[in-house]
């Protein structure tokens, strides 16, 4: 548990620079699916964590303004029904989107996300548990779960790309 926003937001950035590094690969190395990244390749594993730092922005978004979060609701049920399917739909609807927008969006949502976070009153999100275990499911705990997603991205990468 955490005891102010502050402290949060420091591990969250902490636990977000190790995937940073993929933004300095080649087009051709971020393209590329793997059996160690659950078939996954970089530009899939990047779209993934942005696709779930959105819905997160979407509830910090919410909760500056309310005590509480639709967006919340409607994320848990769709999860709880749909789960994996519903990451394969994401994976597949980011592989039409551009490269460059995929990477402007693994760019900017991470901050955007913690700017939201520091305006939101701390007693809708992190002094509330369900909304803590949330934000920590959708950022810090989420990154830990992909980091051999990561590490296989990266030895597969050529070696002047990161």
């Amino acid at each position: 548990m955490y005891f102010d926003a502050l402290e949060f937001l420091e591990d969250e950035r902490a636990a977000w620079r190790p995937y940073e590094v993929l933004l300095q690969l080649a087009d051709a190395d971020l393209g590329v699916a793997l059996d160690g990244a659950h078939g996954w390749s970089g530009r899939d594993l990047m779209a993934h964590l942005t696709h779930w730092q959105e819905v997160a922005l979407t509830v910090a978004t919410e909760l500056a303004l309310r005590e509480t979060s639709p967006a919340k609701v409607a994320a848990d049920e769709e999860w709880d029904a749909r789960g994996d399917e519903l990451n394969e739909e994401i994976r597949i609807a980011a592989r039409e989107l551009p490269l460059d927008e995929v990477r402007a969006r693994f760019r900017s949502i991470p901050g955007e996300l913690r700017g939201y976070l520091t305006v939101v009153p701390e007693t809708r999100w992190l002094k509330n548990t369900e909304y803590e275990n949330f934000f920590l499911a959708e950022t810090t705990d989420h990154y830990e779960a992909h980091l051999a997603d990561l590490a296989a991205v990266l030895a597969a990468a050529a070696p002047t790309s990161h």
